[in-house]
């Protein structure tokens, strides 16, 4: 090869390549700038106080419940919480006045404290009512009760019959939510910051309606108690419930609308089966049953426990306080019983005949027996 073309081509290859790392240079130097440029943007603006989940009317603000959020500065008002100007301490234990969805700024006019006018009313969830009961140190959990709690209610009554009175005590509400102690609706703390544990005479819980009729009748009958819940309760109560079928999620419901209806479940007062205990339970020189009412048949004890003994009614001319001293015939119809006396004889055989009567019909049992 002919020298002078073996320089113009080896010439040509270094033009190329430095022509390649030229190009290379050039589009590397490009996008640098632009990757920088793009990371030092930040927002602006100061931090707002916003709503981190939906807060319907009558929410209790927690801290989980809100959180600072950066906000343009030419869309903030005067009504925000603003970060470094709101005490964040204060607006816990609020109470949502208007409904607030996820990300919305939370608003002064949207809160309302303890103590201000219409707290209690804002308090309330939709369709509830707030009812007061009378409490002491023993039937109040010795003052270890604050608004927010969860508690089950408690009735203890006495129920007297001519054979006795039975002792009893039952669980007749449960999952009642504290709105206030006396007349606070808030929890007192000391200089320590140390919940202060203190005596109350009142309680105020958020009921339905029909529960405060229940608890306006529960009152005139014995004593109220309250006992205090478990915050791991209503988790409990809530899976039960939804493993049984009893809450209804629909298959195409929305995040927001299942946590909706979990919270709705949750925070509603129950009244349905409850427990109880009776004298007998405790002592076994108590009674276990109901005791048999004066001045009726019985019909009505009997309808209310199926083991009371049926009332027995002397016949026609016979002294309620007399004991026969000879044979009696005890006529059964239905759930009255009459007792006859009669002589020996004829009380045999009118035992013998009132029996197959008694068998062949079924309106009735007789049987003759002699009380001493």
């Amino acid at each position: 090869m002919d020298k002078k073309k073996l320089i113009l081509l080896v010439g040509a290859l270094i033009v190329a390549v430095g022509t390649a790392l030229l190009a290379r240079s050039m589009f590397a130097g490009a996008a640098a700038p632009q990757a920088e440029a793009a990371a030092e943007v930040e927002p602006t603006g100061p931090k707002v106080l916003v709503a981190k989940r939906s807060l319907p009317v009558g929410t209790i603000v927690t801290a989980d419940a809100v959180a600072y959020q950066l906000w343009p500065q030419e869309l903030v008002q005067d009504a925000y919480f603003i970060d470094g100007e709101a005490n964040m301490e204060v607006l816990l234990g609020t109470v949502v006045r208007h409904p607030i969805t996820a990300g919305e700024p939370v608003t002064q006019g949207s809160l309302v404290a303890p103590g201000d006018r219409g707290f209690l009313a804002a308090a309330l969830g939709p369709g509830m009512r707030a009812v007061t009961v009378p409490v002491s140190a023993r039937t109040g959990v010795a003052g270890f009760v604050f608004p927010g709690d969860r508690v089950d209610m408690v009735l203890t009554q006495t129920v007297s019959g001519e054979e006795g009175s039975l002792q009893t005590s039952e669980t007749i509400l449960t999952n009642l939510r504290v709105l206030a102690t006396d007349q606070s609706t808030e929890t007192t703390t000391n200089e320590s910051g140390q919940t202060v544990v203190r005596a109350f005479r009142t309680v105020t819980m958020e009921v339905t309606p029909r529960i405060a009729e229940k608890i306006a009748v529960a009152q005139t009958i014995g004593t109220l108690s309250l006992s205090l819940r478990s915050i791991a309760d209503n988790q409990v109560e809530l899976e039960r419930a939804i493993a049984s079928g009893e809450i209804d999620l629909p298959e195409d419901a929305t995040p927001e609308e299942e946590e909706r209806l979990l919270r709705a479940a949750m925070s509603r007062p129950g009244e349905g089966a409850t427990t109880y205990q009776t004298g007998g339970d405790v002592s076994r020189f108590q009674r276990s049953t109901i005791p048999t009412q004066g001045g009726g048949n019985g019909g009505g004890n009997r309808r209310g426990n199926p083991n009371a003994e049926p009332a027995v009614a002397m016949a026609p001319g016979v002294s309620a306080n007399a004991t026969p001293s000879g044979p009696t015939v005890r006529v059964t119809r239905g759930q009255n019983t009459t007792v006859t006396p009669v002589d020996r004889g004829a009380g045999a055989l009118l035992d013998r005949q009132a029996s197959s009567m008694g068998n062949a019909s079924g309106v009735g049992s007789v049987g003759m027996s002699t009380l001493r």
